[in-house]
């Protein structure tokens, strides 16, 4: 039996500000590790067994996937773009669908994107466990044994207590996160566990679970699919009929309801990394229980989290217990460890006072690259540039701004009007206002180079395309 692994990778949550943000969000960090979340992720869900994997994403994240997944050497069956978001309900019917064109018998495994399972080969063994149940025509969830009592996570009620095994149980019921004494209930009682979002499924039996209990989403998701276009390697849902989708979970539109649902405990370890505090927990920490990332020095600290983003910025903890202290080029947050859920908050307070720092990542990805703004002022800006081997930026021009381009690493060639040069380290070149020009990187190194803009208005929006190899008609 192939299992299709289906891996949703299009939200961004904010309770692991200032490292997570809505323009580039946790899974595609290295949180607790040399590999992202994401990338991790698609590593355990591959191998024999497990066919090319599907990936949902949206639009902003469609070339940092690609990117992430071409690091690690693994060709997707498709990354699918979700015109909007609609909560894992369609996202998951849309993969059932687009599937069984193909293989109309096929397994699911559809997990998050952002999850730590350290242990992969035991939780490959739950899946085959799981397998068993699926050919019986099941619907499978894989349930958390809790070591604490959490009110973070949902649970799974059990029908009875699993003990030991691993084998799959019915389930009798979902419960949403608690208060801290049900919570404490839930766990001695034995019979619940974390609902992990992971499920397993045979393409039949879910689409026959969507059009018994929600079927007012089987017609516009097939749609959606059905009228899907291909676009540079992704493949783009049909915007009109996805648009007509309630934006509703899975559990809440099939899981809830169905009869044919059953559990298989997983005890050997898993995180959502829902916190900083989880972060801690899931990372080695010192005789003291601090755990450190980056440059960070702490002195006569106790279970502490102290992370720096940046290697020029040097984080000191003397004489904390129980702080968390994440630094970023553009924002840092301290707190107790008791709040680390209400880190969400102060997004919000940030979004409040319009501050760009709530949600836009310091270092904007593209799919040529990346930049990141170096200093800022009323009429310049300079910022540092870094493109791919045979990456390009659109051919283009500007209304309101000229541009200094400074090479530093790499080569770059560079179109200005008709004339075209290479331009290497310590070279530059000037772009006139209002010029059509264009920087490639023809090497096999990444280009580095310094911009420097002066202008009246110096907005990312400040462009007028003319062609693009990316066909996008965002900002480039």
């Amino acid at each position: 039996m192939m299992i299709y692994p289906v891996i949703l990778c299009g939200g961004s949550g904010t309770r692991l500000w200032p490292l997570s943000r809505k323009s580039y969000p946790k899974q595609f960090s290295r949180l607790t590790g040399d590999e992202t979340l994401f990338q991790a992720s698609v590593r355990r869900l591959s191998g024999v067994g497990y066919a090319a994997p599907i990936i949902l994403t949206n639009a902003a994240f469609r070339f940092i996937v690609a990117e992430q997944l071409a690091e690690i050497g693994v060709e997707p069956g498709a990354i699918i773009i979700e015109p909007e978001g609609k909560n894992t309900a369609p996202a998951i019917l849309a993969a059932a669908e687009y599937v069984a064109v193909k293989d109309p018998n096929a397994t699911l495994l559809v997990a998050p994107s952002d999850h730590v399972i350290p242990k992969v080969e035991a939780f490959r063994q739950a899946v085959a466990l799981g397998s068993k149940a699926v050919e019986g025509g099941d619907l499978v969830t894989f349930g958390i044994t809790p070591d604490r009592a959490e009110t973070g996570y949902g649970y799974l009620e059990l029908t009875k207590d699993p003990g030991s095994t691993a084998e799959p149980i019915p389930l009798a019921r979902f419960i949403e996160k608690p208060g801290i004494e049900t919570a404490k209930s839930m766990l001695k009682a034995g019979n619940f566990l974390w609902n992990a979002g992971i499920f397993l499924f045979r393409v039949q039996d879910i689409r026959t679970a969507f059009e018994t209990h929600a079927p007012d989403l089987v017609e516009p998701c097939s749609a959606a699919v059905e009228q899907a276009i291909g676009d540079l390697g992704f493949l783009r849902l049909a915007a009109g009929p996805w648009s007509q989708l309630q934006d509703i979970s899975i559990d809440y539109a099939v899981m809830e309801k169905a009869s044919n649902l059953s559990v298989i405990p997983y005890s050997d370890g898993w995180s959502d990394l829902g916190g900083w505090d989880a972060v801690w927990r899931e990372t080695d920490s010192d005789a003291n229980g601090v755990v450190t990332s980056g440059a960070a020095v702490p002195l006569d600290c106790v279970d502490t989290l102290l992370r720096s983003e940046n290697e020029n910025q040097e984080v000191v903890g003397i004489g904390l217990k129980n702080i968390i202290a994440v630094a970023m080029p553009d924002a840092v947050l301290v707190a107790d460890m008791s709040h680390a859920q209400d880190v969400k908050n102060a997004v919000k307070a940030l979004k409040a006072k319009g501050a760009k720092q709530a949600e836009q990542f310091p270092r904007d990805h593209r799919p040529w690259g990346w930049f990141e703004t170096l200093s800022l002022g009323q009429r310049f800006q300079v910022k540092r540039i870094m493109v791919h081997p045979g990456a390009a930026l659109s051919l283009q021009s500007h209304v309101h701004r000229s541009e200094h381009w400074i090479v530093v690493q790499g080569t770059a060639r560079v179109t200005v009007g008709d004339a075209v040069q290479l331009v290497t380290e310590n070279q530059s070149v000037y772009i006139p206002v209002g010029s059509k020009h264009r920087m490639e990187n023809p090497g096999k190194v990444d280009l580095h180079l310094i911009e420097v803009q002066t202008g009246s208005y110096l907005g990312e929006d400040d462009i007028i395309r003319y062609e693009d190899v990316y066909k996008r008609d965002d900002q480039d």
